[in-house]
């Protein structure tokens, strides 16, 4: 059994001030890689609708995160090249499909659709995760409050993009269709490694997921003719630092998954969208102090205490 198996994982995790604590330090991590990310399309002059280039952008980032996971692993002698043929297959696939599959998905349909929908569409992560985990595990069903709590958190991403622009276009396959499968495909893969989290260690799982989906994101960008601007220490450093917040995101959020209930986890999935405004806001410049986001702030914060009292039901 590994460490992070042990009991004192069980109980440091699942304890709810910590669940709080690093559940929301991912979301302030995930959150500030939308003006990060930005930024770097422009430091690099990625068009809009230059998905293959976006692709090799977003190879990069997970394939520097997943190999500096595995050497911080390698160095706390965790298990970093013992796997076996079954645990690697496993890891191979929740690469291709968590990190590769899903942002293939996300990035084509954030060319055909505004950013207002997708952020929306997005969130529709947090249901998909409530509604398979029901299916999936006896001790994570849905209940009249844990519906409510998902539906106020929804709520509260709704309001965030309040005024952000007009909603009346028609949806298309290709755009807010593929936001959507974006969302089912990181729901069920998120699904899929806490299964295999129960017989690995998660740093060493996400480690390898994230650098085999990066190196797919690579591959299918240099195939489909993508090309990467000139790198500068200012570029290079904001890929170091998506990079970075990738590696701790993913792998801080793994260990949530891995101990506690699905739907306990995804539903703080609401606040990216917050703090992405926010943060967006302050790096822009503009308002933040807004009466939308302080609304969305209160409606997700009252959809996260009801869900994650939901055992009490």
């Amino acid at each position: 059994m590994s460490k992070a198996a042990s009991p004192y994982g069980q109980q440091f995790f699942s304890n709810p001030k910590m669940v709080l604590a690093l559940a929301t330090l991912c979301c302030v991590l995930w959150g500030s890689s939308f003006p990060a990310i930005k930024n770097g399309y422009e430091m690099l002059g990625i068009a809009q609708h230059d998905v293959p280039s976006k692709l090799i952008f977003a190879g990069y980032r997970f394939l520097l995160a997943g190999l500096c996971l595995l050497l911080l692993a390698a160095c706390m002698r965790k298990p970093v090249l013992r796997l076996d043929r079954k645990q690697f297959g496993q890891v191979a696939a929740l690469g291709v499909a968590q990190t590769g599959l899903q942002y293939v998905f996300f990035y084509i349909g954030l060319a055909y659709t505004s950013g207002v929908r997708a952020s929306i569409l997005n969130a529709t992560t947090t249901f998909f995760s409530v509604l398979l985990a029901h299916f999936v595990y006896h001790n994570d069903k849905l209940s009249p409050r844990k519906s409510i709590g998902c539906l106020l958190g929804f709520a509260g991403v709704l309001t965030v993009n309040a005024g952000g622009g007009p909603l009346t276009a028609p949806p298309s396959l290709l755009g807010e269709g593929f936001i959507v499968i974006a969302a089912f495909v990181l729901s069920a893969a998120s699904i899929y490694g806490k299964y295999v989290s129960k017989n690995m260690d998660a740093m060493v799982m996400t480690g390898w997921q994230l650098a085999i989906g990066g190196l797919a994101l690579l591959v299918g960008g240099y195939v489909t003719g993508g090309t990467l601007g000139t790198m500068t220490p200012a570029s290079t450093a904001l890929l170091v630092y998506l990079a970075l917040l990738s590696a701790v995101a993913f792998t801080v959020w793994s260990l949530l998954l891995k101990y506690n209930p699905v739907g306990k986890i995804s539903v703080f999935a609401f606040l990216v969208p917050v703090f992405g405004s926010a943060l967006s806001a302050l790096f822009l410049n503009e308002t933040i102090l807004e009466w939308k986001n302080l609304a969305a702030l209160l409606l997700v914060c009252g959809g996260i205490w009801l869900v994650t009292r939901s055992n009490q039901d």
